[in-house]
């Protein structure tokens, strides 16, 4: 018998997990626990919408990880089965941090159409004509009111601009019989201060925040899920509240949470381990923010990639010169071998004011630190450190790279 042959026969006996599922972003619960209080605002705001009255727009705010979708689809599936005999209403949900399907106006209202039983081409028509055929699929339909819940709704903003949100509310004035509601999903809290206040007014919104878990809430959360997930006994004592130690550390982020426990699971499974120990939870948290680093990095925009560059390859060249002890730049540095590295691989070249919000992305991120500094009568700097360790820079220079064409 070949090792390959072990590994696949022996699967099954190694497996911890009884329904792995449980424990992926994916996953609906039945129950959601410690957000009673906002999924009954959200309930009691769109309530009115079962008697075909159109409400308010919502906008619902909280950091990754604070149950903010799942609770926006829990009433938005109570809506759904409530308003299935009258069918007065419809509700549509739409991720808007899915590329090739909500990264220009055109390919949101393709999307629309599509799922509301219609088709356009994926290209090709004016902007103006899809916002047509979606009026003349929305009067056709039989329901009242369509409840639109954009997801990550701050990610189509920044893609596209804060016009269509104008267009979109400007639709109801055009429809007839029915009515849009909007339910934007955001993990920015400052998002709708930065948009256009003409686009805010139309908007007339209501908003809701849901705050981060403390390590007690994520602890409930993962003693559920884990019951569901892992078969009896092989998860040790303390793994629970170590990996909800990690995860409030990180802004209370039940996702991370989550995935903390499923790949230290994983972990402890590959290497033959009949229980989940504590430094399994430590592997899995290494792991994960590697793979979340590189994921970002390979993700990230052209313009967001030659930057990341520009400043790696910076930073190596000050630790060379001053022999490993300079490991930081300033910004002025970075426009001006960025601007190099266009001409190079034949880019746009950004403004400076541009360049300095990329900055100011790569430092929330996590990817670099920076901070303003007083040179004197030099004025202010912004000095800027990388923030990946060696393995993972190293992979990081690789991808932009091949990423980069250089």
């Amino acid at each position: 018998m070949s090792e390959l042959d072990k590994i696949f026969d022996s699967v099954g006996d190694r497996s911890l997990f009884k329904n792995k599922h449980t424990l992926q972003s994916n996953h609906t619960p039945d129950t959601i626990p410690h957000r009673n209080e906002q999924i009954e605002s959200i309930a009691s705001i769109l309530a009115p919408s079962l008697l075909g009255e159109k409400t308010s727009n919502l906008f619902v705010y909280g950091a990754t990880g604070t149950g903010k979708t799942l609770s926006v689809q829990h009433v938005a599936n109570e809506l759904t089965k409530r308003a299935s005999e009258n069918k007065v209403l419809r509700i549509e949900y739409l991720n808007c941090k899915l590329k090739k399907v909500a990264d220009t106006e055109y390919r949101i209202l393709a999307e629309l159409i599509r799922k509301m039983g219609g088709s356009v081409p994926a290209t090709g028509l004016p902007t103006d004509q899809v916002y047509l055929k979606f009026l003349d699929i929305l009067e056709n339909g039989k329901e009242k009111l369509l409840i639109l819940i954009l997801d990550e709704i701050d990610q189509a903003v920044k893609k596209i601009n804060d016009e269509f949100l104008y267009n979109l509310t400007r639709l109801n004035s055009e429809l007839s019989k029915k009515q849009i509601i909007i339910v934007g999903i955001s993990n920015d809290l400052r998002f709708l201060d930065s948009i256009d206040p003409r686009v805010r007014s139309s908007l007339s919104e209501e908003e809701i925040v849901f705050p981060p878990y403390n390590a007690v809430q994520l602890q409930d959360i993962l003693r559920k899920r884990s019951e569901d997930a892992f078969k009896n006994k092989v998860v040790n004592e303390g793994v629970i509240a170590k990996c909800a130690a990690y995860a409030a550390r990180e802004h209370g982020d039940a996702r991370r949470a989550l995935d903390l426990l499923r790949v230290a699971g994983e972990i402890a499974e590959r290497n033959s381990h009949k229980k989940i120990k504590i430094e399994h939870i430590d592997q899995a948290n290494d792991k994960i923010e590697r793979d979340k680093i590189l994921d970002v990095v390979e993700r990230g925009t052209k313009q967001f990639q030659l930057i990341l560059y520009s400043i790696i390859e910076l930073v190596e060249s000050s630790k060379r010169k001053n022999k490993g002890k300079g490991d930081s730049i300033f910004t002025g540095d970075i426009f001006d071998y960025y601007d190099g590295l266009c001409r190079k691989v034949k880019v746009d070249v950004l403004t400076q004011r541009r360049v300095s919000d990329i900055i100011a992305e790569l430092d929330m991120l996590g990817l670099i630190n920076s901070r303003v500094i007083s040179k004197g009568r030099h004025g202010r700097m912004r000095e800027i450190k990388l923030a990946i360790s060696g393995g993972i820079k190293e992979k990081s220079r690789e991808i932009l790279r091949d990423s980069l064409g250089l």
